[in-house]
């Protein structure tokens, strides 16, 4: 673990200097040092990492429901409902139409339309923290889309798995979903009327024990979540979401950084070791039209949710690019058809899929205003800046550079 700590430092310090994200270097330091990989190998079984791996998951998932407020979800409840839906419906359904294309089976399309069509969390989180764009107008919007996301992600699991298991009772999986849905829906009403109770349990002046307290709680909700068919992450994020509002929660925030930041590596670094290179050939091709189809359909998506809200070209690129990398889900996905014995192309592209996307995302975020200048109304401003449209003179907040090298919203 030591080495994987320091490789993936070592790798993050040099793509640095040339102003690479730390996201694909530390998946590359994972490759590298993996067992697939020929050279120095620091894990052998990838599963030796699992536990830390999901505990950074929990921490960055944790860290993004701190930074969702309650008021924005009341507030703009139904439009984000609405992007996430839009966004669903155009990645997703080409998913699935790509899988059908690819003739490799009615249970293999069903995987990809999900490979396809649902965003990493881990990574737009880390993508956000790290481009300073957390106080961005568009935030809100991304983040209403990822736990769209989440939602969908549970019942499409409790729906998929008698697919693949090959139950022929549709009222097992009716259970399952049913279940999923009952306990999302207690997390939300936790969310929405026990924030004061847990604001009360919470509150201490020892920072140890508030760091034991608000740790302990996120992975128990976590864990509990994975129980009832709901994605950890999701019972992490709302967690974050109810001590978010807290008169403890700027504390909270404060104190969890590191952990976000050690564990979120270690995550990063546990997925390289997923992946081996020696099959990424025999399914190129695919791989490369699969990236393709997602990146329009992102850019289709991301102008739909800028129309709902109103923003310009600027937040439209930008929603299109930090939501583009897949991760943790399709990993998860390719597992399971490993274990249904689905085609044995699926594990090496959803692998190779992963891999590009999760290099190919933080790049483009990072150079969204490119995007922004081809887009509809982005040619006024270079940009897309102007009123509405999240550049200087709209409603994103400018930022620079801290301490660490990482954006930081810049403040009066």
């Amino acid at each position: 673990m030591g080495g994987a700590f320091l490789a993936a430092a070592v790798l993050a310090r040099l793509g640095s200097r040339i102003e690479l994200p730390t996201i694909p270097l530390f998946i590359l330091a994972g490759i590298l040092l993996g067992p697939h990989t020929p050279g120095i190998v620091l894990v052998k079984d990838p599963h030796e990492l699992e536990m830390l791996s999901a505990l950074g998951l929990v921490l960055l998932l944790f860290y993004l429901g701190l930074e969702f407020h309650l008021d924005d979800l009341k507030a703009g409840g139904r439009k984000m409902a609405l992007a996430g839906g839009a966004y669903l419906a155009l990645n997703v359904g080409a998913g699935l139409g790509f899988g059908f294309a690819l003739g490799w089976g009615t249970s293999e399309a069903l995987v990809l339309a999900g490979v396809l069509g649902i965003s990493s969390s881990a990574i737009v989180t880390k993508v956000l923290v790290d481009m300073g764009r957390i106080g961005n107008p568009e935030t809100k919007p991304i983040l209403g889309i990822i736990v769209v996301e989440d939602i969908f992600l549970a019942l499409y699991l409790a729906a998929l798995q008698p697919i693949l298991s090959g139950a022929d009772s549709a009222s097992a999986a009716v259970m399952d979903g049913a279940k999923a849905f009952g306990f999302l829906l207690l997390l939300a009403l936790a969310a929405r009327f026990g924030t004061k109770v847990v604001g009360r349990l919470m509150n201490t002046r020892d920072d140890e024990l508030l760091v034991i307290s608000f740790l302990g709680a996120a992975v128990l909700v976590a864990g509990v979540s994975e129980w009832f068919g709901v994605a950890d992450a999701i019972g992490a994020f709302m967690v974050g979401l109810m001590l978010g509002g807290t008169t403890s929660g700027p504390r909270i925030r404060k104190l969890v950084h590191p952990l976000r930041d050690a564990f979120g590596a270690i995550f990063f670094f546990a997925f390289g070791l997923s992946i081996n290179p020696g099959d990424l050939p025999t399914v190129l091709w695919p791989v490369l039209i699969a990236a393709a189809v997602t990146l329009v359909m992102n850019v289709a998506a991301g102008l739909t949710a800028a129309r709902i809200f109103g923003f310009g070209a600027g937040p439209a690129a930008n929603i299109s690019t930090t939501l583009l990398a897949r991760g943790e889900f399709a990993l998860i996905l390719a597992t399971m058809a490993a274990g249904a014995g689905l085609d044995s192309r699926l594990a090496p592209f959803i692998a190779g899929y992963v891999l590009v996307l999760a290099v190919l995302g933080p790049l483009a975020a990072g150079r969204s205003h490119w995007l922004a200048r081809i887009l509809p109304g982005g040619g006024r401003g270079g940009d897309g800046s102007g009123p509405g449209s999240g550049g200087p003179e709209g409603n994103e907040r400018p930022y620079t550079k801290d301490a660490g090298g990482r954006g930081a919203p810049v403040t009066s």
